[in-house]
């Protein structure tokens, strides 16, 4: 437990003890690093305390603030000061930030992660998910990097992440899929057949026709519909792998949705909410009561002619996660599958499994921007944006740190023009020349002997000066605690974009290296030591690239 987490938990024990107050009320209380450098003169952690304490204590927030100053103490806290309507703000003794850095520096990566009391999860994270009947285009993007980051950041702080990939590989449209490859096929062996308005119209049809009579010749038109269906699916899976793959995501588990209808897991789920009373028929179909769950409508689960409808396979899916050992479920849609939320809470309740299992993150449309202007798609038309161009035109850094530099609830707007520029106006240039510029300093130091080997030791020589980027640095710990909470994975892009521009300031306003004072330039490479292990531990969670050289 490092000073702050000390500091943090001595206050609420004196709040607990002192207040008599209930669980979630403490819950309730803030008491965070302030992390705005126009704000320092508000101290360096800051609390409402007072605030939510006057409602159940009767009293005005300046009185209980007034107490709480009174009362409480910490030797690493050099004063507490009361602002406003009875906010506290905490200054921390100069030592406090000299401990803190040592054991940044000491520990590493290890600083940030989770403290070995708090239990950890078996968290199963579904994402991308796309139907294996065309190339993954611009949307998928921003669905994938939202599930790979927080992936990483779960593994990072010490969960358990199983990172899934449900190939919707049984249904309508791997049926519609077949019908469109076949057409093409055939219209590439003279046969006069029309291209129907509901088919697959993407020129990668035709390319995947191409391949296919390269192959097989005339004879592929005497082979079965199912040939067709399987021949594209396997194809175009292929080529989501390789372009996920590109865009350094990789999955734990490819699921098959056909191996639910085969090995009798969806009907041994609709069995048991069968006997739970959970179903009825109407019309010959089968339903499931959703409406007692709160959703809006109930649902088909058999239709008329015998076939399980998606809704089916949604119960025996989840219900094969948490078998596996998942105790937390995390889907990541686009925000058109809004009631789709409600939908599978209802069943995860009706299967006992409980709604707090299912978390859903639901991300909004991407629109891309050339030239001021946005470009024009039409997925019909087969006129996609596929992330493959994205990957193509950015590079996977750049379309990885973009996809993700906007909360996920809000659309994204994809400028290319500033995604390929290769100056500081580009986040992504910028955040790199911050770890490149590090370094750089330290290389310079290594060549003069009297710098060269910082170590833990010269956190002794920091400053004023440095504190203000030590809080930075050490609020990145609370940060990945709350992304495991929150999954705002966007955070972090911001996070490492803001530690850049504080470096940046800082490194032009203080010489780093000066010959004339060394116990001041080993404070400071000491602390450039930390940024650049900081900016290189959120490039990893990123998986953006870290080059020695721009």
């Amino acid at each position: 437990m490092n000073i702050l987490e000390t500091i943090n938990n001595a206050f609420s024990a004196y709040i607990a003890t002192t207040f008599s107050v209930e669980p979630h009320v403490l819950n309730a209380i803030d008491f965070t690093l302030n992390t705005d450098e126009n704000k320092q003169q508000f101290g360096h952690m800051n609390s409402n305390a007072a605030m939510i304490l006057a409602k159940q204590l009767g009293k005005a927030p300046r009185e209980i603030a007034q107490q709480i100053m009174t009362g409480f103490a910490h030797p690493s806290v050099e004063k507490v000061e009361l602002a406003g309507p009875g906010f506290l703000n905490f200054f921390l003794t100069p030592d406090t930030f000299k401990t803190v850095a040592r054991d940044m520096f000491e520990r590493k990566e290890e600083f940030f992660k989770l403290h070995p009391t708090i239990a950890r999860k078996n968290f199963n994270l579904e994402f991308v998910s796309a139907n294996p009947t065309g190339p993954l285009h611009l949307g998928h993007g921003r669905g994938g990097i939202i599930g790979d980051v927080l992936g990483n950041v779960l593994r990072f702080i010490g969960h358990t992440v199983v990172r899934e990939f449900y190939i919707n590989d049984a249904g309508a449209q791997i049926e519609k899929l077949g019908r469109s490859l076949k057409i093409r096929c055939e219209q590439l062996l003279g046969r006069d057949v029309a291209m129907p308005e509901e088919a697959y119209h993407g020129e990668y049809i035709i390319d995947l026709a191409k391949q296919c009579v390269a192959l097989h010749g005339d004879a592929v038109l005497e082979q079965p519909d199912i040939f067709f269906q399987n021949y594209g699916k396997e194809h175009l899976l292929e080529r989501i792998k390789t372009t996920l793959k590109q865009y350094g995501i990789l999955f734990d588990v490819w699921f098959s949705e056909k191996t639910l209808h085969t090995d009798g897991k969806i009907a041994n789920s609709i069995d048991y909410l069968q006997t739970k009373g959970y179903l009825y028929e109407s019309d010959g179909a089968l339903w499931f009561r959703s409406t007692d769950f709160g959703d809006d409508k109930d649902r088909v689960l058999k239709k008329s002619d015998g076939l399980m409808t998606y809704v089916a396979a949604d119960i025996a899916y989840m219900k094969n996660k948490i078998e596996r050992g998942a105790d937390q479920l995390i889907m990541i849609l686009g925000h058109d599958h809004h009631s789709y939320v409600i939908r599978l809470q209802g069943l995860l309740k009706a299967l006992n499994l409980g709604p707090q299992t299912l978390e859903v993150i639901l991300y909004q449309l991407v629109k891309m921007k050339a030239s001021g202007q946005l470009v024009k798609m039409s997925k019909r038309a087969g006129n996609v944006v596929t992330l493959d161009d994205v990957i193509e035109m950015v590079g996977t850094d750049v379309a990885r740190f973009f996809y993700l530099n906007r909360k996920s609830d809000a659309q994204l707007e994809f400028d290319l023009d500033l995604a390929l520029k290769k100056t500081d106006e580009n986040p992504v240039y910028y955040v790199q020349y911050a770890y490149v510029r590090t370094g750089s300093i330290l290389n310079k130091a290594a060549e003069l002997p009297e710098l060269a080997n910082i170590t833990a030791d010269d956190a002794q020589y920091l400053g004023h000066n440095e504190q203000f980027l030590l809080i930075k640095i050490a609020s990145l710990k609370s940060m990945l605690a709350s992304i495991s909470t929150n999954y705002q994975t966007h955070v972090l892009a911001y996070y490492v974009l803001e530690l850049s521009q504080i470096f940046h300031s800082y490194y032009a306003k203080n010489r780093v290296i000066d010959l004339d004072n060394m116990h001041q330039s080993r404070g400071r490479l000491f602390l450039v030591t930390l940024v650049r292990n900081t900016i290189e531990t959120v490039l990893k969670l990123l998986e953006i690239s870290r080059p020695e050289k721009m």
